[in-house]
């Protein structure tokens, strides 16, 4: 077993401006991560190359990548109020999305069985031709497009606190990537609805669980093995890509969800045991608790190594199945329509 721990100096380069969360500190946190796992023995470093303009351009615009690297070549500056670019920000934002498509490669050839990539900026906001919600590339949909562009079926599994914007809208009208996307609602950035569920080709391949502040871990566990679990079944991915937001923690300072660390390791256990099979990618998105970053990373890397590990207690308390009955409801009318 080796699960490839892919991270870059440059990475700490990316300058969002003081009192930003978005921070460098965010990556020292997940770091120390690995001590915690008591998976150290099967973790190895790995050094990411930076996407090309080709690869990124699968799911932006090139008219925005030109854009973006001038913009950050000439100083950077604010993008939108919530993201910012500096001087380095281009070449960590390449670095961050070239970082699936090198482990991916090792993974292909069976140097790595997994890989956890602590990148920044993070991605899945950033949509085809804008930064967003402190996102410039969409690295996980840069590797999602570049696996579905040689016959594999991907899925996207997001359980960061925020909607996945940018993800869903990339594959929104496409059957070869299935995204899903557990999240507090509403909140930033307003979308994942359980009624938006793909359109055209795409059309079922977008499940959305928009969850009530405070949800913790036993109702996320039953919405994935009542709606999620048969439209992964059904999809049978051959790679599994996270979207691994650690802002869903109970100690976040920017949402209001219930789960703990020991929830994280649930959530990866839960889709690691559904496809077996599939070769598993976890990308670092949100999370800005540096105890709580410390401690999801570690319950998320030993699933990753098929194993459990509590930090801290699993969340509890009662499932909230008038919730789920009403997702689960839009979510057929909408797919009935």
């Amino acid at each position: 077993m080796v699960i490839l721990f892919g991270t870059h100096p440059k990475f700490v380069e990316h300058d969002t401006g003081s009192l930003h969360p978005e921070t460098p500190e965010r990556l020292i946190a997940v770091k120390r991560g690995i001590q915690l796992s008591g998976v150290k023995e099967v973790i190895e470093d790995f050094i990411p190359e930076p996407a090309t303009l080709e690869q990124m351009s699968r799911v932006h615009e090139p008219s925005y990548l030109a854009a973006l690297e001038r913009f950050c070549l000439m100083g950077g500056g604010t993008l939108d109020p919530d993201t910012s670019a500096s001087m380095s920000s281009w070449e960590a934002a390449t670095l961050a999305a070239g970082a699936g498509i090198g482990a991916s490669a090792k993974i292909r050839a069976g140097e790595a069985d997994a890989a956890f990539l602590a990148v920044r900026p993070p991605g899945h906001h950033a949509v085809s031709d804008r930064a967003m919600g402190f996102c410039l590339v969409n690295n996980i949909a840069v590797l999602a497009a570049d696996l579905a562009s040689r016959g594999e079926r991907v899925l996207i599994y997001d359980f960061d606190a925020h909607h996945g914007n940018g993800s869903q809208e990339m594959f929104f009208e496409s059957s070869s990537v299935l995204y899903v996307s557990a999240h507090e609602y509403p909140l930033y950035p307003g979308t994942g609805r359980a009624r938006e569920v793909g359109r055209g080709e795409g059309k079922g391949y977008t499940v959305n669980l928009p969850f009530h502040a405070d949800t913790t871990g036993p109702s996320y566990l039953e919405a994935f093995d009542r709606v999620v679990a048969p439209c992964v079944e059904d999809f049978d991915p051959t790679w599994t890509l996270i979207s691994a937001g650690f802002d869903a923690h109970r100690k976040d300072p920017l949402t209001e969800m219930g789960l703990t660390s020991a929830d994280f390791g649930n959530l990866t256990l839960w889709v690691k045991n559904l496809v077996p099979h599939a070769k598993i990618v976890a990308f670092l998105e949100g999370g800005y608790d540096f105890a709580a970053l410390e401690q999801s990373t570690a319950a998320t890397l030993a699933a990753l190594a098929g194993e459990s590990l509590k930090p801290e207690p699993n969340s509890y308390g009662p499932i909230n199945f008038d919730m789920i009955k009403a997702l689960e409801e839009s979510r057929k009318r909408a797919l009935s329509e």
